[in-house]
């Protein structure tokens, strides 16, 4: 245990106290002004770091992708969004704002008010429903597919299939949109994920057999985003990276 640890437990106070604990002559000063205008505290509850936080943080896999895909389903109006396994606080309640999601995925979910947001329970490994939408997303899921790490069947092969179920659930014409890590190599770090090199998923046959790249965007090792990049001619070379794909299925 680090010295800051053992004195956070020696004295009774939480560790992030103990790291911002120059800050207390600050907190003890606006104490005073508070109870000199007449202020009541009925519970004492220290918050020191606040003081010199930033408002939030506009970077990372999840902010990026979930803004920039929701962006995008509103700029096309699709007649019918379909979404599997994407984050159901981020992307799912970013389009559930102005249209309704059909939500599809391995694990359940509890009922919710939001009625823009339909959930049916499915595993995308197995059998699915062919052309049913001008509209499909797939944020950061594609990766997990058959590791097990979410109560799915383990399958070596289960992002391959995975994505060829994506892929004729799209009717012809429609888009696909589809992330995931991204890397120098391919991948698998059991059970979270696999990692794919950027251009993997361009050389699978149910890709290149049955859609056309859109545009390419990624999110970097350093959690910024790279707009519409040319990836016949700059691949992204990133450790841990998200690639964003948007797909047009032929047809």
């Amino acid at each position: 245990m680090g010295l800051l640890k053992k004195f956070a437990k020696a004295v009774g106070w939480d560790l992030a106290v103990i790291k911002n604990y120059h800050h207390l002559p600050a907190f003890r000063r606006q104490r005073a002004e508070w109870l000199r205008q007449g202020g009541k505290i009925t519970r004492k509850f220290m918050i020191l770091g606040d003081y010199e936080d930033s408002a939030g943080t506009a970077k990372g896999h999840y902010f990026h992708q979930d803004l920039l895909v929701a962006g995008f389903v509103h700029a096309s109006n699709p007649e019918r969004h379909v979404d599997v396994g994407s984050r159901i606080d981020g992307f799912v309640a970013h389009v559930a704002s102005f249209r309704p999601i059909e939500v599809f995925d391995v694990r359940p979910l509890p009922p919710t008010a939001h009625k823009n947001i339909v959930f049916r329970q499915a595993d995308l490994m197995g059998e699915c429903v062919t052309e049913i939408t001008d509209s499909l997303s797939c944020l950061h899921t594609i990766e997990h597919f058959g590791l097990g790490r979410y109560g799915d069947p383990i399958d070596v092969d289960g992002h391959l299939k995975g994505i060829a179920n994506l892929v004729a659930m799209v009717k012809k014409g429609g888009t696909l949109y589809i992330s995931f890590p991204i890397g120098r190599n391919d991948e698998v770090h059991f059970n979270a994920h696999r990692v794919f090199h950027p251009t993997s998923i361009l050389s699978y046959d149910v890709v290149r057999n049955s859609l056309a790249l859109q545009r390419f965007d990624y999110v970097d090792d350093a959690g910024d985003l790279h707009l519409d990049v040319d990836l016949a001619t700059n691949v992204p070379s990133v450790r841990y990276g998200c690639g964003i794909y948007t797909f047009r299925k032929q047809g």
